[in-house]
């Protein structure tokens, strides 16, 4: 690993991858989430698999024990068999190339040839470093958690997963030459899924315009780190597709489009408690992805 993956790898290898409504004026009508909020039990969950993951990787690397002599010997080594990898190797604070391939890495050569297609699921699981996996797990608290309180844990974990499956899919037939891992498929399949969600639910937005553009750049910027050395954007745009298309099918909340304006007086405006504001953790979220 001579050079760190910002998005799905840590080396020169490996790709980084019910409704009321109160009359405000004489055409004027706010119309108040009563929807039901969840509570958002899964995506920490998801966080703590992908943390106990990284903790069961780097035990199995063992640094000080199979250190192949980089230079400048494993970082940390007061952490033992969990120490990190010689930053030569790997400047993200993570385990070896090697030890990645062998616990579910995604390689090309292995899921078409050696007939492990549970790679496309497993390295989704798996990140190359601490740097890596800070900044994926933060963004998916920043993005996940709204989503998951929203439309329940079935909807977003379906998201989720299957998103990371397709930035996995399109990742293996356009990248076949180094591993990849990482989180960040899934993650631009929640991005995608939230572009959906704006567009099916467009009437319960207060400042249309700028929760779109606001979304638009964040997805676009991401987008464009991919073009980077070494950063899987195959993966992102596997994973953002994916949850874009899901994000219409799953996403739907009927109640807030032509079954609440059916109510209303002809020429009425609709307002509504959600706010361009709330896109602002978008944009903390952006700024985590392209860090990690």
């Amino acid at each position: 690993m001579a050079s760190g993956d910002l998005e799905r790898g840590g080396g020169s290898n490996v790709k980084n991858r019910g409704n009321s409504y109160n009359q405000s004026s004489s055409s004027s009508y706010y119309v108040e989430n009563n929807e039901k909020q969840w509570t958002s039990w899964l995506v920490p969950m998801f966080v703590v698999a992908n943390v106990a993951v990284f903790v069961v990787v780097m035990y199995v690397n063992n640094c000080p024990r199979n250190n192949q002599g980089f230079e400048g010997g494993c970082v940390a080594r007061f952490l033992g068999r969990l120490s990190f990898e010689p930053l030569k190797e790997n400047p993200l604070f993570g385990p070896s190339s090697n030890t990645l391939e062998k616990l579910g890495a995604l390689n090309w050569d292995k899921v078409v040839h050696g007939n492990q297609a549970w790679r496309l699921i497993t390295c989704i699981w798996l990140h190359a470093g601490v740097i890596h996996l800070l900044a994926n797990m933060l963004s998916l608290i920043f993005i996940g958690i709204r989503l998951e309180q929203q439309f329940g844990f079935i909807r977003v974990g379906l998201i989720y997963l299957l998103s990371g499956f397709g930035g996995s899919v399109l990742s293996s037939l356009f990248i076949q030459r180094s591993i990849s891992v990482g989180a960040s498929g899934a993650l631009f399949g929640l991005l995608g899924a939230m572009l959906s969600e704006l567009l099916t639910n467009w009437t319960i937005y207060t400042n249309k315009a700028a929760a779109l553009i606001t979304l638009m750049v964040i997805i676009v910027i991401n987008l464009a780190v991919g073009i980077l050395p070494h950063v899987d954007n195959f993966a992102h745009i596997g994973g953002f597709l994916t949850g874009f298309l899901l994000g219409f099918v799953l996403l739907l909340r009927p109640q807030f489009g032509w079954v609440g304006r059916k109510h209303l007086p002809a020429g009425a405006r609709v307002t509504s408690k959600h706010k361009a504001y709330q896109y602002l953790f978008l944009v903390i979220a952006m700024v985590l992805l392209i860090v990690g």
